[in-house]
């Protein structure tokens, strides 16, 4: 960590050459609670596959010197699985007004440096850059007695209000993915956040 930290942005087929160490930063974050993703290369690939074919996306990548120890993913909503694009859809609201904020991961030694910020900053000028009128991203919903869940674990709402993001009742959908508990995958209840962005 004696490398200045830098944020690079790889929009669309730029992304192809940090592809796997993307792939290997996700499966080991989203590994912690509350995803408890068991993540393969096979299935990164696959969910990682849109944002190379889309001119329109964006993968903020920050970097300790070479190694990649945070990324920030965005892409058109109507570009997302049906799984995402769905539930707006079906309140009548236009997947081609918003922009899909779909994740930020960080190692843990690298929070609280304000790049969490800087991922919410860049993501959303991308998309006003666009003319996208609003953003969207979604987090699972974990029962709050689920035997993995760590002692003093404390979700990211808060930090997501600060940045103008606040869940929208009855906006929510259902993702399938392998928990590290599990021997199989299983759908995960997934509530949508959303925000206005100013022009």
């Amino acid at each position: 960590m004696n490398s200045p930290l830098r944020i690079l942005a790889a929009r669309g087929a730029e992304l192809a050459p940090w592809l796997d160490a993307l792939a290997e930063l996700r499966i080991r974050v989203f590994r912690d609670y509350p995803y408890l993703y068991d993540g393969s290369p096979e299935y990164e690939m696959a969910y990682l596959a849109p944002y190379l074919q889309c001119e329109d996306s964006l993968c903020l990548l920050a970097l300790d010197g070479d190694e990649v120890v945070g990324a920030s993913t965005g892409l058109p909503l109507a570009r997302e699985v049906d799984e995402f694009q769905a539930p707006f859809l079906a309140r009548g609201m236009a997947v081609a007004d918003i922009f899909y904020c779909a994740e930020s991961v960080l190692l843990p030694d690298y929070r609280g440096r304000g790049l969490y910020r800087s991922f919410f900053e860049g993501r959303e000028a991308h998309a006003k850059h666009l003319g996208f009128t609003r953003a969207a991203f979604c987090a699972v919903v974990r029962p709050d007695d689920h035997p993995l869940k760590p002692a003093g674990y404390r979700p990211l709402t808060k930090v997501w209000a600060r940045f103008g993001y606040h869940p929208v009742a009855g906006l929510d959908t259902r993702f399938r993915w392998k928990d590290s508990d599990r021997a199989e995958e299983t759908d995960k209840a997934m509530q949508f956040y959303l925000k206005t962005l100013e022009a």
